[in-house]
């Protein structure tokens, strides 16, 4: 691992695996989408409030995922989840839905943070921590824009 002595290291890796979320033996990313799930229902539904708490997710998430590929030694660990968290409010955000809709958005992303459809495929090759929050965060575009037909149609 690089960078023994790099006194940000801790912080940042609670950060990126969301306490711990990340290190967890099965679909870390499932479980990280879930805490996503989890702070979109404690944050106030203010089109503001969410904005704010994506946009802080995303730099300090592209922080801490730099600090993580450091340390991990590769691009984009698997234990890094932030990006999961940051997705999940994306894909939520100005959708007006209870949690039958949440629990739909959730299947949404997941499906689109896997199949990562260009240019998602391409933002992962992005230098850094921006390349490991970038990728989910177009991902979540995605699922945004599924989930608004998927009102539409069911309206």
């Amino acid at each position: 691992a690089a960078d023994p002595g790099n006194p940000s290291r801790p912080p940042a890796l609670l950060v990126a695996t969301v306490f711990g979320v990340g290190y967890a033996p099965v679909a870390p990313g499932t479980l990280g989408s879930a805490a996503g799930l989890l702070l979109w229902w404690i944050l106030p539904a203010a089109a503001l409030v969410q904005a704010t708490a994506i946009v802080a997710l995303f730099v300090i998430g592209s922080w801490s995922g730099n600090v993580a590929e450091h340390y991990y030694g590769r691009t984009d660990p698997g234990q890094v989840v932030i990006d999961e968290v940051m997705g999940m409010l994306i894909t939520l955000f100005l959708n007006p839905v209870g949690w039958r809709g949440a629990i739909g958005a959730f299947f949404l992303f997941r499906l689109f943070d896997v199949i990562k459809p260009y240019p998602a495929n391409r933002l992962e090759r992005l230098h850094g921590g921006v390349g490991v929050m970038a990728d989910d965060g177009m991902a979540a575009v995605y699922a945004n824009l599924a989930l608004r037909a998927a009102l539409y149609v069911l309206r």
